[in-house]
Order: structure tokens, then C-alpha cells, then sequence
């Protein structure tokens, strides 16, 4: 009670009012901030205390753009898999806390608990039923054109069909994630009330990445929830520059191998030009069955060997187990070998 004052000090400043001694401060307090110099205005900003923000911009625009990769990536994936078109964007990112998410939420809808196997702490993986029910339907042989959204919680065959979707999506966000830190997701449960899931206090800060899913004449909403404590452990990893260098660095062993082993397994045109020469325009309309073609080349020279119409080796003319065959002898331009 420190802030009472009795009565003998009430008295004394009652007296020293009245006596003028005492200075009224009637002009406003300074405002300090680091950009002020001489006249030069006061910079004020707004900082609400109830949603700290946690993470930086440049990792916020980090996080937006390995998203973006996701969103491409699954929207070519859901294509596949549905036989049509399917659109998905990156529309908002954003930090907030967990209530202001959940409270935003609609109930019923397919909220999905994604653990991944390096980090600690759940994701939410949120889909909107205006989208769930015509990938549902499109699955079924459906066309969506009249189709209607219940108000009601998927039923156990709607949850597994609908399971293909999520998982393909996880698989995309795992390609997304590997530039950063190679990780793994799986659902760990499905709950369609978002009010009923408490992953992290109501007012923990989590970045929420939103998508939007267009299907022919249908759209809807994805909202991925990751809370801040989940990410913290990379979070150095996910400023501007360092992200961008992890992108640079995906040029692994294993990934040349991979490309390489694809391309090995790509069909080439290989032809074989025994020689060349030129005719006139009625010589060649006058041809007929057994006539001869003399040409100035030797038979005895190499043959030109082309890979997709482009000279690459020079070969010799022969035979090989009854058939008609081209020995590579050097490479064309180059030495004999």
C-alpha cells in the first residue's frame, strides 16, 4: 500500500498548491523513438500485446514461397488423381494466435492432426467441405453440378476417401519441406469439430498458411495451422538466404542418379547416313526399280551415325549375327580410337 498517502502528506501537498511552489505539468510526454531527429516527426506504431508477432518477415516470405512450391505440386498431384483440373494456391500467410484461428473456423469440417517424425508438436491440416464433398463425388463418378453440402460430420467411408487426398498432400508438402529439413508427415488423427482440438494454449502463436482449391465449378479452402513452437528448432533455416542456398544445394549424389537413371530409360532415334548426294528434281521423279544411285563416297569410309538428327559418331559399315551393323569407331570431330 505504498501508493496511499496519509494524511500529513496530503496536507503538505494540499499546501504546497495552494502556495504555488508545486508545478503542474500540463504539456505532453516525450515521445522517444530510434527514428527522430531534430524536427523530424515522431514515429508511433501499434503493437498489440496480445498477438506478438514471433516470426520475422523475411521468414515469413520464406515460408509463403516453400508453400507456393507445395501448392504447385499438389494441385499436379490432385489432378492426376481426380482426372481433371484441379487449381490450389497459396491466397494468405499470416501469424495469429490459435483461437483467433480455431474461432474462424466452420463446424463441421475435416480437421486433420499432422505429426511430423523430426519435430516436435502437431499441424493442423484443416479442408473446407465446400471442397470435400465435390472431390468426394468426383471419386464416386459424380460431376458436381447439383451437388449438395451437408451440414454434418463425414462418415467413416467419406474419412478414408477423402484420407487419399490429405495423404497425397502430405507427400507434397514433404517434397516442399526437403529443401529445409528432410521430414516426414502423417495424420495422426481427424476431428471434425476444430473447437474440440487443443493442441497449444489459446494464445500461442501459429503461423496459418491459407490455399484455395478450385475444382471445375466448384472452390473452397485449405488452411494449414503450424504452430510456432513446432517450427522453432528451423526457424534459422528459414530466413531468406539461407533457405534460398538450401535450394541451391538439392543438386545431391542421389538426385543425379535419380535424373540419371530416368533420362537412361529415354528412347533415342539413332540413323546411320551411308552417304550423300544430289539429283536433279526430274531424275528423282524418273526413278524407278533398279536403278542405280552412284554416289562420290568410298564404301570403304565411315559412316555417319546422328542421335535425334544431330552427328555424333562416325562408324564403320558391317555385319553382325546374320544382320546389317554399325561398329562406332570415334566420335565424330574426334580422334580415331
Amino acid at each position: 500500500m505504498s501508493d496511499v498517502l496519509d494524511q500529513s502528506e496530503i496536507e503538505a501537498l494540499l499546501a504546497a498548491v495552494q502556495s504555488g511552489e508545486e508545478q503542474v505539468s500540463t504539456g505532453d510526454a516525450p515521445i522517444f523513438s530510434r527514428r527522430r531527429s531534430g524536427s523530424e516527426p515522431v514515429e508511433v506504431k501499434q503493437y498489440d500485446f496480445k498477438r506478438p508477432e514471433r516470426v520475422s518477415k523475411d521468414q515469413m516470405r520464406a515460408l509463403q514461397t516453400l508453400h507456393e512450391a507445395f501448392a504447385r505440386n499438389f494441385g499436379a498431384s490432385l489432378s492426376g488423381f481426380l482426372r481433371t483440373i484441379v487449381e490450389v494456391k497459396v491466397a494468405t500467410c499470416e501469424q495469429m494466435t490459435y483461437s483467433e484461428f480455431t474461432s474462424g473456423l466452420p463446424n463441421p469440417t475435416s480437421f486433420n492432426l499432422v505429426e511430423a517424425d523430426a519435430l516436435e508438436g502437431q499441424m493442423c491440416l484443416e479442408v473446407s467441405p465446400l471442397i470435400i464433398y465435390p472431390i468426394i463425388d468426383r471419386l464416386l463418378g459424380g460431376n458436381s453440378q447439383d451437388l449438395f453440402i451437408p451440414q454434418r460430420p463425414m462418415t467413416l467411408i467419406e474419412t478414408r476417401l477423402i484420407g487419399n487426398v490429405t495423404n497425397r498432400g502430405l507427400t507434397a508438402l514433404a517434397e516442399a519441406w526437403a529443401g529445409v529439413r528432410a521430414l516426414k508427415f502423417e495424420v495422426s488423427a481427424t476431428e471434425s469439430n476444430p473447437q474440440l482440438v487443443q493442441i497449444v494454449p489459446p494464445n500461442e502463436v501459429v503461423v496459418v498458411i491459407g490455399f484455395e482449391l478450385k475444382m471445375s465449378n466448384r472452390a473452397g479452402t485449405m488452411n494449414l495451422c503450424i504452430p510456432y513452437n513446432v517450427i522453432e528448432p528451423v526457424m534459422e533455416q528459414l530466413s531468406s538466404q539461407s533457405w534460398f542456398a538450401a535450394a541451391k544445394q538439392l543438386k545431391s549424389k542421389e538426385s543425379e542418379q535419380q535424373i540419371a537413371g530416368t533420362l537412361g530409360r529415354a528412347g533415342l532415334d539413332v540413323t546411320g547416313i551411308l552417304a550423300e548426294t544430289t539429283m536433279t528434281l526430274s531424275d528423282l521423279l524418273n526413278l524407278a526399280v533398279g536403278d542405280v544411285i552412284v554416289t562420290e563416297k568410298p564404301a570403304s569410309d565411315d559412316v555417319m551415325v546422328c542421335v535425334e538428327g544431330e552427328e555424333k559418331y562416325r562408324a564403320a559399315l558391317g555385319q553382325f549375327k546374320g544382320s546389317r551393323a554399325l561398329k562406332i569407331v570415334r566420335a565424330s570431330g574426334g580422334e580415331r580410337r
